[in-house]
């Protein structure tokens, strides 16, 4: 069966879930342009899910998806909030913040029985997750309820284990690619490849549609990952500047400048590594440093400084994340992008 038919949309191109740089008013306007707009829900709660996911409803009658996380929640580890705050201090001196001003918690929640029970309610023709799969009791109610079911790999081996538990199509991830990594098998980062060395390996491995994610940011490159074997795509950058999106002002002004093509993985913003534009924490404290707490635990600190230091013009403390590739990224309508992109698939 072909993407589109199996997704219920005119071109196989999915924007991708983008957790903190925007909400359903993007993935609204990528649905009814013909590909698949996607909402985050990672950092949704029971609330913020429900209002989307009407909104969504009422503004769109094409398909779209809802993207969760699948990390284990594992609880603090007081040890390391301390060693975080530690190496942090300077930064909160030197801001003129209170050591205590770090509030709040963890804003990246697992998908639950809670989140189920909500999508229950709207039946999305699509659902996506990200660092493995829930629960199989889980799993077995999104089944139920008619949605198809895409999953990250960003190894053979993941997308192995993902075909061998029922999912309806494969994310290969491609080391390329902004946000945080998809695995769940192995945290060995030299085990992931860049996207048109890995798309082969598991389109030929596996027999679900493959989708290609990571540094394609044009039709030229759409082009070259069907030739590879993808059955569809999935861009997160090129989003990024769209008007749709809820990005800001300085993310938006880094990726014009030239500091937007120096990119790292970094686990200092979340705890897990992720891809973003670098900056002067990166640059200070190591991309890598085990100095922050393990997922989701590292923002809550992070908090303050970025706030403080955002109101004064700096992106030093804030998650820009972005691929390799930012070339495709432009300030225009998300309707106007996905036809740009759509001539891959028309000419």
């Amino acid at each position: 069966m072909l993407l589109t038919e199996l997704l219920g949309i005119r071109f196989p191109l999915i924007q991708a879930p983008m957790a903190g740089v925007q909400d359903g008013t993007l993935a609204i306007a990528v649905a009814n342009a013909g590909g698949l707009g996607s909402l985050p829900g990672a950092m949704l709660d029971e609330t913020g899910l429900r209002a989307e996911l009407i909104k969504i409803s009422a503004a769109t009658a094409s398909s779209y998806n809802v993207n969760f996380f699948c990390h284990q929640s594992l609880p603090a580890n007081t040890q390391q909030d301390v060693q975080w705050r530690q190496a942090l201090a300077p930064y909160y001196q030197e801001l003129g913040l209170a050591a205590d001003a770090i509030t709040g918690s963890a804003s990246r929640t697992p998908f639950g029985a809670a989140q189920a029970e909500i999508l229950a309610e709207f039946a999305p023709p699509v659902v996506s997750f990200h660092f493995g799969l829930p629960a199989e009791r889980l799993m077995d109610r999104v089944k139920a309820q008619g949605s198809r079911i895409l999953a990250s790999a960003t190894t053979v081996a993941e997308a192995r284990w993902l075909e061998a538990r029922g999912v309806d199509a494969i994310i290969a991830q491609g080391l390329e690619a902004g946000g945080h990594r998809g695995h769940f098998l192995s945290e060995d980062l030299s085990l992931q490849q860049g996207t048109f060395s890995l798309l082969p390996q598991i389109v030929e491995a596996v027999s679900l549609p493959v989708i290609a994610a990571g540094g394609i940011a044009d039709a030229k490159g759409i082009r070259a990952a069907m030739t590879l074997g993808a059955s569809g795509v999935q861009l997160g950058t090129a989003f990024l500047c769209c008007h749709e999106a809820t990005t800001s002002a300085l993310h938006r002004s880094a990726l014009r400048s030239d500091a937007g093509s120096h990119t790292a993985l970094t686990r200092l913003f979340s705890g897990r590594p992720a891809r973003g534009i670098v900056n002067r924490l990166m640059k200070e404290l190591g991309p890598l440093s085990e100095l922050a707490p393990h997922f989701p635990y590292a923002s809550s600190a992070l908090a303050p400084l970025r706030a403080a230091s955002e109101l004064l013009g700096f992106d030093d403390f804030s998650p820009l994340w972005a691929g390799q590739n930012r070339t495709g990224c432009h300030e225009m309508a998300a309707a106007d992008l996905v036809y740009q992109l759509s001539s891959a698939f028309r000419d």
